[in-house]
């Protein structure tokens, strides 16, 4: 695994240098250097684990060692992934107006930034179209490459963050609205498709396979992102900011979160109020008051109750698919994230 890494951190290089060597940034030092800076405090710094998870799944599906090429290739798609993700949370920290991302500032926090992070989050986007083209375009795959990237995962996600958005509208604030079906909602288009289905449609493109005969998979993979926004949820209130490398503020940004959703399913009318009056506040004490009654209510033990359940029942569908390799596959991403503390 280790040797993966390094091997995939390489091609992050080879993919930069070539990106650098772009016409637009020829008489232009300054250019270079921004675009420089900004690709490596923004792209590589993650736990990289969707973009790995490309190169995990097709050796899987293939059922045996990779050439060069193949790893190569891999490994470009995972950087595609990897720069689709640094491209969401450019502008997400922006909207959120996030302090922390991966244990440092925000990419528009850094000194002279600012704004020109939203520039710099359309950079990011369409260095993704000129990768695929220039390693894939001879593909028989390439169409169905563009069409996951653009349709399937891009317009998924923008979805998914503009419901997101326009719960926490300021003056329009309404914890009444927040319900499991419209938090499954947010979850299923701003996180499952990219975070999950994405790496493993990769690689089964890769593969020689036709994504509309596999369904089921994504509906597995749709299954395990919302389960593991669920522990996003939980590590922003319960985790430890060290180990997560964030501070969580879903109480402070009136999130429709997990854990307020439960809150809501589980308190009585005078815990409800204590709900109505401090959620979606930025003072401390307003937050305290939030936690105090998760934890009142044991939503600690709420979550491990789901956490159980979740995990039996996706081990279940798995285990229902008829071929051991894509069973292997869907496996190898459960185990990556079952009780994962950041």
């Amino acid at each position: 695994m280790a040797d993966l890494k390094s091997t995939f951190l390489n091609v992050y290089s080879v993919l930069k240098s070539e990106l650098m060597q772009d016409p637009a940034f020829e008489s232009s030092d300054d250019s270079l250097n921004w675009v420089d800076r900004m690709l490596d405090y923004n792209v590589p710094g993650g736990k990289l684990n969707r973009g790995l998870s490309v190169i995990d799944s097709y050796r899987l599906l293939k059922g045996e060692e990779l050439s060069e090429e193949e790893i190569f290739l891999g490994s470009a798609l995972g950087w595609c992934i990897e720069w689709l993700q640094a491209y969401f949370l450019v502008l997400d920290d922006i909207m959120d107006n996030s302090h922390t991302r991966r244990g440092q500032p925000c990419w528009f926090r850094v000194p002279k930034v600012g704004m020109i992070a939203v520039n710099d989050g359309i950079l990011l986007r369409n260095h993704i179209s000129r990768i695929l083209k220039k390693h894939f375009r001879g593909k028989p795959y390439y169409v169905d490459l563009l069409d996951l990237f653009n349709e399937v995962v891009e317009f998924q996600t923008a979805s998914g963050q503009m419901i997101d958005l326009i719960t926490t509208l300021e003056g329009e604030k309404d914890l009444s609205k927040y319900t499991l079906s419209l938090h499954r909602r947010i979850v299923q288009y701003k996180t499952a498709y990219y975070s999950f289905y994405l790496p493993v449609g990769c690689a089964l493109l890769m593969a020689g396979e036709n994504l509309d005969n596999h369904i089921e998979v994504k509906n597995i993979l749709v299954e395990m992102g919302t389960y593991f926004q669920v522990q996003d949820d939980y590590l922003d209130c319960f985790g430890d900011p060290e180990t997560i490398g964030k501070i969580g503020t879903d109480i402070e940004d009136f999130k429709c979160s997990w854990l307020v959703v439960k809150a809501l399913e589980l308190s009585n009318e005078e815990q409800k109020k204590v709900l109505y009056e401090n959620y979606g506040k930025p003072d401390r004490a307003n937050v305290a008051e939030v936690k105090a009654l998760y934890k009142k209510l044991d939503l600690q033990g709420v979550f491990a109750e789901y956490e159980s359940k979740s995990y039996e029942k996706l081990v279940a569908s798995i285990e229902a698919h008829p071929s051991k390799a894509v069973q292997a596959v869907l496996k190898s991403f459960l185990a990556k994230i079952y009780k994962r503390q950041k």
